[in-house]
């Protein structure tokens, strides 16, 4: 035994670097454990995170080829049925399709306002006695289904409808919720049809067109 005892320094060091690191071990792995999982689900956020922005990029995408693509329209221009009808009642039928629209994909209207005859419209500058033309501003809340179903909408209905701007971006408590700017122009003849002597009818610019597929 008297041999081994100078080993006994050497044993006892030993001895305490495997103590130290043995609590060391245990005091970190469950750190470690939380730090994987909380990693783990960082990684799921930030993975629903691009998916949604893949899904947003894409209704921006179809926007940006359906303003691209306008160039002019073969849809006719509203026309009312009686003459020496009022602003608010010339657009009561345009106005009301579009609300009956936006009801009918489930999106919420949050604000709203209007603007008669804008000044930079060429049916405004070349033919205002003929034509009137009303811009509708809306805040509007949606998901993005129910965004690119409104589009369609407002591409198959019959009477011209521009879309002036669209801006959309993600709730930021909730990224499948969109919130939106959308503008539209809505134009139409001050007199019924039969009535009206129309002009020659101005470029449409930012006409309904197909949706790109």
């Amino acid at each position: 035994m008297e041999k081994y005892k100078k080993y006994y320094g050497i044993i006892l060091f030993c001895a305490l670097v495997l103590t130290v690191v043995y609590v060391g071990y245990q005091m970190t792995m469950p750190n470690y454990n939380t730090y994987l999982s909380e990693k783990a689900k960082v990684e799921k956020a930030q993975k629903k995170i691009d998916d949604l922005n893949n899904k947003l990029q894409i209704v921006q995408n179809k926007i940006k080829k359906i303003k691209d693509s306008i160039v002019s329209s073969q849809k006719k221009i509203y026309s009312p049925v009686e003459s020496d009808l009022g602003d608010e009642t010339l657009f009561f039928t345009l106005y009301n399709d579009v609300i009956e629209m936006l009801h009918a994909n489930s999106i919420k209207i949050q604000a709203i306002d209007y603007q008669y005859n804008p000044n930079t419209d060429n049916f405004v500058k070349f033919g205002k006695d003929i034509y009137f033309v009303c811009d509708i501003n809306m805040e509007l809340i949606s998901n993005y289904v129910n965004l690119g179903k409104l589009i369609q909408d407002i591409y198959q209905y019959p009477y011209y409808i521009r879309i002036n701007d669209l801006e959309v971006k993600p709730y930021a408590k909730d990224k499948k919720i969109l919130l939106s700017s959308l503008s539209l122009r809505l134009y139409a003849h001050t007199e019924p049809a039969e009535a009206a002597t129309t002009p020659a009818v101005p470029a449409l610019d930012g006409a309904n067109t197909a949706l790109p597929q």
